[in-house]
């Protein structure tokens, strides 16, 4: 329920998403994977914070230099975590997008 919401969300700003990797439906960790017309790509992951909240934490950037690199560690959070959910967003200042989602 929370992709689907995710997925208007990005819709409704203008942008497209659509899943890559669908979890575990009730408990799978959400991973959203930004970029701006398939370019400068950052894979956001939710991180627990001591004060008790969960805010999405840039946890790799695309290095323009090795884009293959980026896709490989997608690649090993996936073998890592199979229950994992893999949301790719393609909307303009995915930075500021995924700031302003709920915590």
């Amino acid at each position: 329920m929370e992709v689907s919401g995710l997925i208007r969300i990005v819709e409704a700003q203008g942008g497209f998403a659509s899943v890559i990797a669908k979890g575990e439906k009730d408990a799978g960790t959400i991973l959203i994977l930004t970029m701006q017309r398939g370019e400068n790509a950052i894979l956001f992951e939710r991180m627990p914070q001591l004060d008790g909240s969960r805010p999405y934490i840039a946890a790799k950037r695309e290095n323009a230099e090795n884009k293959q690199e980026f896709f490989e560690y997608i690649e090993k959070r996936r073998r890592q975590d199979p229950d994992i959910w893999i949301l790719e967003a393609d909307i303009a200042d995915g930075e500021r997008f995924v700031a302003s989602l709920p915590r």
